[in-house]
């Protein structure tokens, strides 16, 4: 009996070793990935992410070493033959990687953003295209319908006891276009006015409906010829079509996202940096990767005059920390995650690191 209970004591040792051996230290995969991970001036690795998991690895007593990979596939293979014990890079979740990792609560939210650079047109250019753009004209065209249909109710009230003024016929359509013009604008030349009690109905309803109009009809030009101005005329995912120049960075969220949309990538890139530089060398028209990635290495490097970030948002995404399937320390790591980043400090380290949350 004895015996038989040494042999499972010496079983259950051996069983056990490896993994108290495997804990003693922990390999943390990482990326260079600006602001979440980058390497500060004296050498150590510094940034939103080691910030977090050394707050997480303290609060757990938990003996780690940091392993350095050249892009997210790496650490995707490491994490899948166990080489490493999590990842810290930010890596936004979807089901394929649900099916195949562990994934933690989300600690940051981004998007995928685009930028160009912000000297392709002359200032001419940008007014042209400005007004003579489809998102104007189409405006415009809506506006005027708008008078139009004022104009010919008016008319309908008027043509038949204030016939001087509005006239029989097609003519008399245009004196109701003039007057709905001219009400709208405030001008009133006063050369054409309703006699009626229904056309003063009608009037006084129009000057009032014109007032709200003419102020949503400013904001709304003013906005699209403000993104217009900008340099690009993305807004939508399908106007990355229509470049046939694009980048983005090799195995990203913005590289599947292209994939997944059909839209052709033009030149992929190992690094966020190198494809900043490629888009200022014009390599690439446009670039496509995490804009809160983007926003910090612009500001960082101050390079504002010479890229734009678009104020466009695709594909939001709720970044999270990795592990192989079934790792025990993820119950162990999410309630730090989550009493971490609820914390009022939180919006302060990332304020230090020139983040601005979505």
């Amino acid at each position: 009996m004895n015996n038989i209970r040494l042999v499972i004591l010496i079983f259950l040792g051996l069983w056990m070793h490896p993994l108290c051996s495997g804990t003693d230290t922990l390999q943390i995969g990482i990326i260079k990935d600006p602001p979440f991970i980058f390497e500060d001036a004296s050498g150590s690795y510094d940034g939103i992410s080691v910030h977090l998991w050394e707050q997480i690895a303290d609060r757990l007593n938990l003996q780690f070493e940091y392993a350095l990979y050249s892009d997210k596939l790496g650490i995707l293979r490491a994490l899948d033959y166990n080489e490493i014990d999590l990842s810290i890079d930010p890596m936004f979740v979807n089901p394929t990687r649900l099916k195949l990792f562990d994934v933690s609560q989300p600690f940051f939210i981004s998007s995928i953003g685009v930028a160009t650079t912000s000297k392709d047109k002359s200032q001419l250019q940008v007014f042209l295209s400005n007004f003579f753009s489809l998102d104007f004209f189409r405006l415009i065209l809506l506006l005027v319908f708008i008078i139009f249909v004022f104009g010919f109710i008016l008319w309908l009230f008027e043509r038949r006891h204030n016939k001087r003024q509005f006239r029989p016929g097609l003519i008399g359509l245009f004196d109701g276009l003039w007057w709905s013009a001219v009400t709208m604008t405030t001008v009133g030349y006063g050369d054409k006015a309703p006699k009626t009690k229904a056309g003063r109905i009608i009037a006084m309803i129009w000057m009032f409906t014109a007032i709200v109009l003419i102020s949503g009809f400013t904001a709304t030009i003013a906005s699209t010829l403000t993104i217009r101005a900008l340099g690009s005329d993305i807004q939508h995912v399908d106007d990355l079509r229509r470049d046939q120049n694009l980048g983005t960075v090799y195995a990203s969220s913005a590289y599947d996202f292209l994939n997944k949309h059909d839209i052709a990538i033009g030149i992929s890139y190992d690094s966020p940096e190198e494809a900043i530089r490629g888009l200022l060398n014009k390599e690439t028209n446009v670039l496509v990767y995490d804009k809160t990635v983007l926003d910090y290495i612009i500001n960082t490097n101050q390079l504002n005059e010479d890229i734009n970030l678009l104020p466009v948002n695709f594909n939001k995404q709720y970044q999270s920390i990795f592990m192989p399937k079934e790792n025990d320390l993820m119950d162990k790591v999410n309630p730090e995650i989550l009493s971490i980043i609820s914390d009022i400090q939180w919006h302060e380290v990332l304020k230090e690191y020139d983040v601005r949350v979505e």
